[in-house]
């Protein structure tokens, strides 16, 4: 049994009935594959109080309260971002008593609250907030036979490197030198532009595109490519990721 695990009740009454038929400490603890100084005090807290339960109150007391712990926390919420060296600091000065920073650390996993990576997403100024709303008010009257002519475009860089690129590493502290514990990076690599889209018909196929897909480029990207398989054989506008309203494209007649 692992050091400050605490014994089971079950094991306990066997300790103290092997103790009352005459067994000595000694082959009790060998038996149970206890440490002597573990059935020693079990028995001596039988003596004393004639059970094997803990006395309540007994054991260390925890530094911060039910009370800091609620401060702590509302900290912790309103400054999301604090490392917990700046959540040590801050409690320190706050509470005025000496606390480490394992400490607080598990007082914060006892608010409930963990320190977790922050998800990503994509930042919108105000420009932008605004043009979507102005976007959504323009087609808010839209019906539904209008928005089935509707072909929701959007494309994305991917960079293809080789190797893992996880940003974690499982090893020790000296094999930071490892080659196999680098995460490999490359200053100009390579990329594929990927676009593909979907309307009320389904979804379309990827395509790969070799330079920028704009407003401008989206007529020649649709002659280049195969939509025979695709749904695209349908009259209306085109949209993209950003709800930005391209020239209006006969699709139909380009195919």
């Amino acid at each position: 049994m692992g050091r400050g695990s605490p014994i089971p009740p079950m094991l306990q009454r066997k300790i103290v009935e092997q103790y009352q038929k005459g067994v000595s400490q000694r082959k009790i603890a060998k038996s149970l594959k206890l440490s002597s100084s573990t059935v020693h005090t079990i028995i001596q807290r039988f003596r004393e109080s004639g059970t094997i339960s803990v006395r309540k109150g007994q054991g260390r007391k925890t530094i911060l309260d039910a009370r800091d712990l609620r401060a702590l926390r509302r900290h912790c919420i309103t400054y999301r971002n604090a490392t917990v060296m700046e959540i040590t600091t801050w409690a320190q000065e706050y509470f005025q008593k000496t606390l480490s920073v394992n400490t607080i650390h598990r007082a914060i996993r006892r608010c409930r609250l963990k320190l977790y990576r922050s998800k990503k997403k994509p930042y919108l100024n105000m420009i932008q907030k605004r043009r979507r709303f102005l976007w959504a008010k323009a087609h808010l009257k839209w019906t539904v036979a209008k928005w089935k002519i509707v072909l929701w475009s959007d494309q994305s860089k991917f960079e293809v490197l080789f190797g893992k690129l996880g940003r974690h590493v499982n090893r020790t502290k000296e094999d930071k030198d490892n080659p196999s514990c680098y995460q490999r990076s490359v200053q100009k690599p390579a990329s594929l532009m990927l676009w593909g889209c979907m309307s009320a018909c389904g979804m379309g196929s990827l395509h790969i595109w070799k330079g920028t897909i704009n407003a401008e480029s989206v007529p020649t990207f649709l002659e280049s490519v195969d939509t025979s398989k695709d749904f695209l054989s349908v009259a209306g506008h085109i949209v993209d990721e950003n709800c930005n309203r391209k020239e209006e494209w006969d699709v139909t007649s380009h195919i």
